[in-house]
C-alpha cells in the first residue's frame, strides 16, 4: 500500500523515496528506472559536460519514463565552476518541476528555480543552513546525517539526532538522507517527522545503475567501516570509499592542510568516471559512498528494491509498532 506524505503530494510520486543526484551515476537510465518504480529519480546536471548535453539527457529520460523526475544541481567549490545559469536555463526550458540543490550560497539559484515554478529540495547538514535555505525559498529540506556519502559537513552529527532536531526546528517538510537503505529505516524516519527518504549509495547497488559491476560488488562486500573522509582541512569534508587513493589524498592533506593543489591529482573527477564507467577498479580513484554499505547485501532491480522497502516499512508500522501499544484497563 503506498504511503501518502507531504513529499509524495508535492512532487507527484507514489512512494516517499527519492534517489538524489550522484556524479557519474545519475544518467537517464538510472533516473528513469527509479521513477518507474513510483519513487523519484534524478539526473545530475553537471555530470553532463555542457548544458546542451544536459538537454539531451533530459529528453532521453523522457523517452524512458512518463513519471516525474528531477535534476540535481550542486554548487560546490571548484577551480573552474561550470556555467550554472546556463544549466538552469536548460532545466527550466525543458519544464522540469523538481530540483535538488546543494552547496554554498545557492540563494540566487534557488530564486531562479522558484521563479520557474520548480519545487526545490535543498540538501543541508545543519539547521542554520536549513533555515537559510527556507528563507531563500526552498520547499523541502533534505536533512543529511554524517553517515551520508559525499559531503556530510563539518559538524559530524548523525542522522538519528539530526532528524529529531529538524522536527523541532523546521516549519517546512523535510526528508531524511544518509545511511538509509531499507524499509525499517523508512518507518523510523517517518516516525521522526520526515516526509520521506533520500537514498544514493543503496541505489548504486541495483541492476539498472549504470556503473561497473565491480563497484556494485564492492558495495555488497564492504560494510559500514569501509568509508573514510577527506578534504576536511579545506572545510569541504567528503565521505569516500576507503582505498589506497583516498589514503594518499589524506596523507597529502596532512602534510599541507588546506592546500587543494597537493590533493587535486588524487581526487580528479576523470579518475572517478573511469573507475565507474570503464575499468571497475575500486582502488585507483577517490569515489563517494556512504556507511549504508553495512546493510547492502544484494543487487536487486530498482523495482524490487523499492517494493521491498515500502513493504517492509508498512509491515514495521502495522505489525511491530502497533503491537507495542497496550490499552490500559481500569478496575
Amino acid at each position: 500500500m503506498p504511503f501518502k506524505t507531504k513529499f509524495t503530494e508535492m512532487v507527484g510520486v507514489e512512494h516517499p523515496i527519492m534517489c538524489g543526484g550522484m556524479h557519474y551515476v545519475s544518467y537517464a537510465e538510472m533516473a528513469a528506472a527509479v521513477s518507474n518504480t513510483g519513487a523519484l529519480g534524478f539526473l545530475t546536471a553537471v555530470t553532463q559536460p555542457t548544458p546542451e548535453d544536459l538537454r539531451k539527457e533530459i529528453r532521453k529520460t523522457k523517452t524512458l519514463t512518463d513519471k516525474p523526475f528531477g535534476i540535481n544541481m550542486s554548487f560546490l567549490p571548484a577551480a573552474s565552476p561550470p556555467d550554472y545559469e546556463a544549466y538552469i536555463k536548460v532545466i527550466l526550458e525543458e519544464n522540469i518541476k523538481v530540483v535538488e540543490t546543494a552547496g554554498n550560497n545557492p540563494g540566487k539559484y534557488i530564486k531562479m528555480f522558484k521563479d520557474g515554478g520548480c519545487v526545490v529540495i535543498h540538501k543541508c547538514v545543519t539547521m542554520r543552513h536549513a533555515r537559510t535555505a527556507v528563507k531563500w525559498g526552498a520547499d523541502i529540506i533534505s536533512v543529511d546525517g554524517y553517515e551520508c556519502a559525499g559531503h556530510p559537513g563539518m559538524d559530524d552529527v548523525g542522522g538519528l539526532l539530526l532528524l529529531a532536531i529538524a522536527c523541532k526546528n523546521l516549519n517546512v517538510p523535510f526528508i531524511a538522507s544518509g545511511g538509509i537503505g531499507d524499509g525499517v529505516q523508512l518507518a523510523a524516519c517517518l516516525a521522526l517527522g520526515a516526509e520521506g527518504i533520500n537514498m544514493g549509495t543503496r541505489f548504486m547497488a541495483t541492476k539498472e545503475a549504470p556503473i561497473h559491476e565491480n563497484i556494485k560488488k564492492a558495495l555488497v562486500e564492504s560494510d559500514q567501516t569501509n568509508t573514510t573522509t577527506i578534504l576536511r582541512t579545506l572545510k569541504n569534508t567528503e565521505r569516500v570509499f576507503k582505498n589506497d587513493q583516498a589514503a594518499l589524498a589524506q596523507e597529502a592533506e596532512r602534510k599541507k592542510p588546506g592546500d587543494i593543489s597537493v590533493i587535486r591529482e588524487f581526487i580528479a573527477g576523470s579518475k572517478y568516471r573511469i573507475s565507474f564507467q570503464e575499468t571497475g577498479n575500486t582502488n585507483d580513484s577517490v569515489w563517494s559512498c556512504g556507511q549504508v554499505m553495512g546493510i547492502i547485501d544484494d543487487v536487486p532491480t530498482c523495482q524490487e528494491l523499492v517494493d521491498r522497502i515500502v513493504g517492509d516499512a508498512e509491515q514495521t508500522i502495522s505489525n511491530r509498532l502497533n503491537s507495542l501499544i497496550t490499552t490500559s484497563s481500569r478496575l
